[in-house]
Parts: structure tokens; sequence; C-alpha cells
């Protein structure tokens, strides 16, 4: 994969999940990427193990849901290598529950995390992305951004406004500056996304599920696909399902 080689890579959610397999993987094909979570030691253990594998990466502790830390993470990648290619903009929660439950903060954590924090993260990186004349971002939506089911009304709405946000950046940045704009769509994931979950109808149903779901590691190599693909070409979406569910 020589187009990902040299790339400055930002990941969030980069302490477990996904965004830990996308880190990985693509510091093996020569990415040095910047990792961002809130857990801090669990981010610097990621990195240790990165660099033992041959690969090199930084980290820094960022919370999505604030501007202010997105800034910063974004002149954290500025001043150690001076550019930023690629930002994944990976973290997300998902409490999923039934609307008449009214679990109005966790509406709000969603909001903030899954919405504003993809938001917040363009904001970041966008003005260097448009000096350099290229970059890519890479947003997770989900299969819940094209399905709403009883329980995902709150999480699935946030899942189509990243969809939304992912395709209108596309025709605004792609034409005038050569910023590709790109959506990855997982089904369900092992990952530590059922963890937020509070609801005990949604917690039942979801522990029937233990085990099943698509290796994270998979999502990374769609990931590494989009960025792999060579600069007059823009993946704009990958949806990816399990094979054993519906």
């Amino acid at each position: 994969m020589e187009n990902i080689k040299n790339k400055i890579v930002i990941v969030t959610g980069a302490s477990s999940g996904i965004g830990e397999a996308t880190a990985k993987l693509l510091a093996q094909n020569g990415a040095k990427m910047v990792l961002a979570a809130r857990r801090e030691e669990r981010l610097h253990t990621i990195v240790e193990e990165i660099k033992q594998d041959g690969g090199e990466a930084v980290a820094i502790k960022t919370n999505v849901a604030s501007s202010e830390d997105m800034q910063k993470l974004a002149e954290f990648a500025l001043n150690k290598y001076g550019r930023i290619d690629v930002l994944v903009n990976n973290a997300g929660v998902m409490p999923n529950s039934r609307l008449n439950e009214l679990r109005v903060e966790e509406w709000d954590q969603m909001i903030d995390v899954n919405i504003k924090g993809v938001l917040y993260g363009i904001a970041a990186v966008l003005p260097t992305m448009r000096e350099q004349q290229s970059g890519h971002i890479i947003n997770l939506s989900s299969v819940a951004g094209y399905h709403i089911s009883p329980t995902s009304a709150v999480y699935s709405a946030t899942k189509f406004a990243v969809r939304a946000i992912s395709e209108g950046l596309r025709p605004e940045e792609s034409p005038a500056s050569h910023i590709r704009s790109t959506v990855i769509a997982p089904g369900l994931t092992k990952s530590e996304l059922f963890d937020s979950i509070t609801s005990p109808e949604v917690h039942a149903m979801v522990s029937q599920l233990s085990g099943i779901g698509i290796s994270p590691y998979s999502i990374a190599r769609a990931i590494a696909f989009a960025i792999n693909e060579p600069d007059d070409a823009l993946v704009s979406e990958i949806l990816i399902r399990p094979t054993i569910l519906p």
C-alpha cells in the first residue's frame, strides 16, 4: 500500500476497537500515526505496541466533544509532523434506548460525540488541508445510518447526520482543494460500543450478540483501501455488514 506510506494520519477513538485496529494497520503500512482518545494510559500502550512492531506513532488525550481539544489535537500533529494528510473521525458512542425512556442525557452525549465530534474534527484540520491543497477526511457512520431499528432512533439520527456532513463536504472541498471525503459504515463490529448502554431492555438484547460481529480489522482494511487509492480517485462510501446477520 504505497500511497499510505509516510502519510500523517490522525485517528480519534484510537484506544480500542476500530480505532486501535486502524492505527496499527496503517502504521504497519508506513503511516505516521497520531492517536487520540480519552484513555491516555491505553493510548500510550498502543503507541508502544506500534513502535515495537516497527511503526511510528504518538498520542494525545482528547475529548472529541470539545472543540478546544480537537484544535489542540490538530496543533499537536502539525507541531510534530508539519502537515496532516488524513483524519479518521472514528470516536462514537451508542447508548441506545427507546425514546419513551427519555434518556435525554444520553441523547445529548450521542449528539455531542457522534455529530459535534465529527464537525469539530473537520474544523480542526480543514484550514491546514485547504492550505496544503490536499487531504482526506474519513468519517465513521454505521449501518444504523441507513436503517432505523426500535431503540436506535437517536443513534441512527447521528449516523445519518455523519453521512450528510460527509456528502456535503465532498462537493465543497474535493473540486476546490482536492480534499477527499469518505464515509465508512460498519455493521455489528466486535468493539466496546455496547459498553455505554444503560437501558435494561437494550442491554438484554445485545447480550445475546456477545462474540458476534465483524473484526475491527475488516473495517480498518476498508479505511486503508480508501486512503491507498490514488489522489484522482475518491472512495466516497463503503458499507460493511456481518455475513451471519440479515
